[in-house]
């Protein structure tokens, strides 16, 4: 149980150094006039990731559990997922956010990783972190709870940031 807890809190201190991104970034772009949509719906998904974080670990420390295969497969799918989330940073650079912010002059990424996955924050990291870490913490009731309430937060995020970016794709 010691390695999962020790493993767990490296993956937390890794997501607290995004956040700390995210939050620099979001006072520059404030500075910078950017509007905020969907502000209610960013405060219900970090509050459903917090609390996925939170009883992924307590189930897991409930049930002892210690680092096998599946354990290591969730490791392998969180490994992946915080890849995907510096590769999500490193190309959106200072517009990245864990919030909705559009510039005044906000220009679309057409990198290779947007070009070809929509929306890869939700679908390459959030999606498979949350997969991973109910594996590696062998949390099968968060995840068959936790998962369901969590997609349904997301998917009206993805709407909210849809109709916010749709005046950006009708420019030139």
């Amino acid at each position: 149980m010691f390695t999962i807890n020790l493993i767990f809190i490296l993956i937390l201190a890794i997501r607290f150094y995004s956040l700390s991104i995210s939050i620099r970034n979001e006072k520059a772009l404030l500075a910078k006039g950017a509007v905020q949509y969907g502000k209610t719906n960013s405060m219900l998904l970090s509050a459903a990731h917090i609390l996925f974080y939170l009883c992924a670990i307590g189930e897991a420390n409930y049930r002892n559990i210690e680092l096998d295969a599946l354990s290591l497969s969730g490791l392998f799918i969180l490994c992946f997922a915080i890849l995907m989330l510096f590769w999500v940073i490193a190309s959106l650079k200072e517009i990245w956010t864990v919030k909705i912010y559009i510039l005044p002059q906000h220009k679309i990424n057409r990198s290779f990783l947007f070009k070809y996955f929509r929306h890869p924050n939700y679908f390459l990291n959030i999606i498979p972190e949350l997969i991973g870490l109910s594996l590696f913490c062998q949390a099968k009731y968060t995840a068959m709870i936790g998962l369901p309430i969590y997609l349904l937060i997301l998917t009206v995020r993805i709407k909210q940031e849809e109709k916010a970016m749709a005046p950006l794709f009708r420019q030139p």
